[in-house]
């Protein structure tokens, strides 16, 4: 079963996401949290595998409480729920640590889906929706502390070949295709990307490959 608490401070919305994917045969809601203090300390308690977490709370943010629960246990994903696929504020949560997010209209079975694929941390959400939003806010995010050409110089060409296809929104399958290799060669290649770079999964990697100006955010 895979363990979700819903964070946002509207009732019906945290209402409604719970009915939704209980109805699910493999995922279980153990919480709801009203705000994201209530986020980070349910968290703490209920050590569920993934967090569905509203931007916009009170007394703390949904960015901060995503930076909280991931710094304290990297292996909760946290998945931003969003009014707009261009959300000024969804950037900053993916680089605090968010696996991915949501449209707060997506259908039943998208929800159940990204819950699914966030939990397995092996996939981004929406390629086409999150490889825009990710360009189109790395033109105007501050640069990262650690120098990257030193992180990326640790990967082979393999490596950065496959860490750009990544950040292009391409599946493992997809990217076994364009490199004519196994799907598995492609499993063992993202494994090593995010063990050296010390990320947390595909999400991640993708915004790192961007930040990186390894991938130049072009027609967005």
């Amino acid at each position: 079963m895979i363990r979700v608490l819903v964070a946002d401070d509207q009732q019906m919305v945290r209402q409604g996401f719970t009915v939704l994917l209980n109805t699910q045969p493999d995922i279980e809601v153990v919480g709801q949290a009203v705000d994201g203090l209530d986020a980070v300390r349910q968290t703490a308690g209920l050590a569920p595998d993934v967090v569905l977490m509203d931007i916009r709370m009170p007394e703390l943010g949904g960015i901060e409480a995503t930076a909280r629960i991931t710094a304290a246990t990297p292996q909760i994903r946290v998945l931003v729920l969003t009014t707009f696929d261009l959300d000024e504020y969804v950037y900053e949560a993916l680089r605090a640590g968010a696996s991915g997010f949501l449209l707060k209209d997506a259908s039943a079975e998208q929800l159940a889906e990204a819950v699914r694929i966030v939990a397995a941390g092996d996939a981004l959400l929406a390629p086409g929706i999150t490889r825009r939003l990710i360009a189109e806010f790395s033109r105007l995010a501050p640069r990262p502390r650690t120098p990257p050409a030193q992180r990326v110089a640790e990967l082979t060409d393999r490596e950065t070949e496959v860490l750009v296809l990544i950040a292009q929104g391409l599946s493992n399958a997809e990217i076994a295709v364009r490199l004519v290799v196994a799907e598995q060669t492609v499993k063992t290649h993202v494994g090593r990307i995010l063990v050296k770079l010390g990320l947390r999964d595909r999400t991640q990697a993708a915004v790192f490959a961007y930040e990186s100006g390894l991938v130049r955010p072009t027609g967005y």
